[in-house]
């Protein structure tokens, strides 16, 4: 049932990627929760997750937004795989059947794809390409084609990762297609400003979502200025703050929020 009763400034949100407890996705939608105005459509893949060691055991998304249920009037959700090119239309097709327009989108998805130069595959850089990038990019296709004006403007946040700040060469797939998102984050923005809807990425940094070991763990803490991981929740912090009305002066950024993560030091 669509649900009109919400004030004309509220915000109405899909992200992408919420399959986690630990995840950025699930910070980010707890956070947007938190204003009673705003609705959150969430998307998540459990086939994937489950694929990988971080995700092998967890619960899925809808027992995970479970956890939410106190904003279950505000909140929405639809399980797809990216690997489809018809995903992104059908996860609009869904949001816009429970909330009606979208005015925000937050792609925070992703793909991770161990590979260096010897041991990278075709299928390995199609499958990271489709999902990442292609996905992305389709998209904002598909939230510029259907925004309806909002009288904050529109906003688009993207994730990429620190492959612009130093090599990540046991992670090529990832990185190219990570890459891709924050060359083009300038001419997304350009297409979409006369419309009122800004775009800009966030490089969230070295972020605790369960997934690393302990070598990784004691590096990063070590070059770490706070001697810690940046969390789900300072992400989160980042994208609320770009969806605030006080943002509207700002896109076609790529937004370091690092925590200040010294990688080339000894």
């Amino acid at each position: 049932m669509r649900n009109s009763d919400v004030p004309a400034r509220g915000r109405t949100v899909l992200v992408t990627g919420v399959g986690r407890r630990q995840g950025i996705g699930f910070a980010v939608t707890r956070r947007l929760l938190q204003d009673e105005t705003t609705r959150v459509f969430a998307h998540s893949c459990d086939g994937y997750d489950v694929t990988e060691p971080w995700g092998v055991g967890t619960p899925g998304a809808k027992q995970v937004l479970a956890e939410l249920s106190t904003a279950t009037d505000r909140l929405g959700h639809l399980d797809v795989d990216f690997v489809d090119p018809t995903a992104p239309a059908t996860l609009f097709d869904a949001a816009e059947s429970t909330f009606g327009s979208v005015d925000s989108l937050v792609v925070n998805h992703a793909r991770s794809q161990l590979g260096d130069l010897a041991t990278m595959t075709a299928e390995s850089l199609d499958l990271t390409w489709a999902v990442n990038a292609r996905a992305s990019l389709l998209l904002v296709q598909e939230f510029a084609r259907r925004y309806v004006d909002h009288p904050d403007g529109g906003r688009v946040v993207l994730f990429t990762s620190g492959q612009g700040q130093g090599p990540m060469p046991t992670e090529i797939p990832y990185a190219v297609s990570k890459g891709a998102i924050a060359s083009i984050t300038p001419t997304l923005a350009d297409a979409v400003i006369e419309r009122g809807i800004t775009v800009n990425t966030i490089n969230p940094g070295p972020t605790d979502t369960g997934w690393a070991g302990a070598d990784l763990n004691e590096f990063v803490e070590r070059h770490m200025p706070r001697g810690r991981w940046n969390s789900p929740e300072e992400a989160a912090a980042v994208v609320a703050m770009l969806l605030s009305p006080d943002s509207g002066s700002i896109t076609g950024q790529v937004i370091g929020a690092e925590g200040g993560f010294r990688r080339f030091t000894p």
